[in-house]
């Protein structure tokens, strides 16, 4: 290999690191950060930092393989490799390599900024079919660190808007045993929060540009409702990486679709209307889950001095309690959901509606419309209605039962008298 610096007057070897039996095809440079080099060689790919002086291996995982032509999309920092009879790969996301340096190599910790993310839908998974062996890049903001080694604790990153104010944690600690399953586990819900990779080396982590999702509740079934937090509106973001001590911090920028002409006001309305609707909701499923807590400690009481004629006001306290209770959480939940098709069979209550209103306001990058307004404010009033009845009942019923089996001394611990 040889190169000019003169316009081909005057040329100079390069001292390489591609064997002699490494038939260069093809030489390209970065347009993104000059000496920047790639070589598709008769065996493989290569790669220099430094306009060529020194060469090193950059299969990756590559096959070995005759590089027939090699291009750069400049705008998407991507790499697009063709072969001879081994198709064509494309390397997304030249961030890194753009901002690799000696130094990096030898700091204990490194956070790459974030290249600018666009809010579109897709991304991420396989595409073409279960033929294909490709894989998407994934979908939001694209996150590289690097760690020169493992770290002795676990690792925290947050997102953080423009204004220092938290999006969302993330953390590489295990998830507790069955905290999915907990969490919610109702038709059409994903797994559990995204963890943090926290290997040596290079790690890459992905933010789906959503917010926390709304609360959920074990069994919950719903029939088209969307769960999911609000995505971030167009603007600037910050990711906050915390190793073993040690915080370093970027900027980034998430960008609309070029294609869409939603301004950023519009943005802003629909993404204050689906943080409403989704504390909405996660109103509703906490509501649910202090019904089902109380009733079950209060049948707990009933079951406990059940057939002793001087403790019948307690079961009928606990009765009269929990029928309050049900009469609320039925308007809330359909109770009746025991499985995916089920709502086909039931009429779906108040929170599923609110969480379909949820899935269709998010479902176009445009602001809520005059109906979709008018649907939610019908909604949250009619579940406030609900809500207050249950602060009715948390305010005078249950301390009433409580005071009922204060003063009939009900037992902590009840020995059945042996037959």
């Amino acid at each position: 290999l040889y190169k000019t610096n003169d316009y081909g007057k005057t040329w100079k070897k390069i001292v390489t690191g591609i064997p002699d039996n490494a038939f260069t095809r093809v030489i390209r440079e970065d347009p993104n950060r000059r000496g920047l080099l790639y070589a598709g060689t008769e065996t493989g790919m290569y790669i220099s930092f430094n306009d060529g002086e020194s060469w090193q291996a950059f299969q990756l995982n590559l096959p070995v393989v005759p590089i027939t032509d090699l291009t750069i999309h400049k705008r998407d920092k991507d790499l697009v490799v063709a072969t001879q009879g081994r198709a064509f790969w494309i390397l997304d996301d030249l961030t890194v390599l753009h901002q690799w340096k000696d130094a990096v190599a030898q700091a204990d910790l490194h956070l790459f900024k974030p290249e600018e993310s666009y809010r579109m839908p897709g991304g991420g998974g396989r595409g073409g079919g279960a033929a294909a062996i490709g894989e998407n890049p994934p979908s939001g903001a694209t996150i590289w660190f690097y760690l020169k080694d493992k770290p002795k604790g676990d690792i925290a990153l947050e997102i953080l808007d423009a204004a220092g104010k938290s999006v969302k944690k993330f953390s590489s600690k295990a998830p507790e045993p069955n905290a999915e399953a907990a969490a919610g586990g109702g038709r059409f819900r994903g797994g559990g929060p995204a963890r943090v990779p926290a290997e040596k080396g290079l790690n890459r982590f992905a933010w789906d540009l959503r917010y926390p999702d709304a609360t959920t509740f074990p069994g919950m079934i719903l029939w088209a409702g969307n769960t999911s937090g609000p995505r971030a509106v167009p603007g600037s973001y910050q990711v906050k990486l915390t190793v073993d001590g040690k915080t370093l911090t970027e900027t980034f920028e998430v960008r609309k679709d070029p294609r869409v002409p939603t301004t950023q006001a519009e943005f802003q309305k629909q993404f204050d209307m689906l943080v409403k609707i989704r504390d909405k909701f996660s109103e509703t499923s906490e509501a649910v889950t202090a019904i089902r807590d109380i009733r079950r400690q209060t049948d707990e009481y009933a079951k406990r001095v059940a057939g002793q004629a001087e403790m019948k006001p307690i079961v009928d306290a606990a009765k009269a309690l929990n029928d309050k209770l049900t009469a609320v959480e039925v308007e809330l939940y359909q109770v009746k959901n025991q499985s995916g098709q089920d709502p086909l069979n039931y009429p779906i209550r108040l929170n599923n509606k609110i969480a379909a209103l949820g899935g269709s306001v998010a479902g176009s990058d445009t602001q809520p419309t005059d109906q979709q307004v008018a649907v939610y404010e019908d909604l949250v009033a009619r579940i406030n209605v609900q809500l207050d009845k249950l602060k009715q009942v948390l305010a005078a019923d249950v301390p009433a039962f409580n005071k009922l089996v204060q003063e009939k001394q009900v037992p902590a611990v009840f020995v059945k008298p042996a037959k």
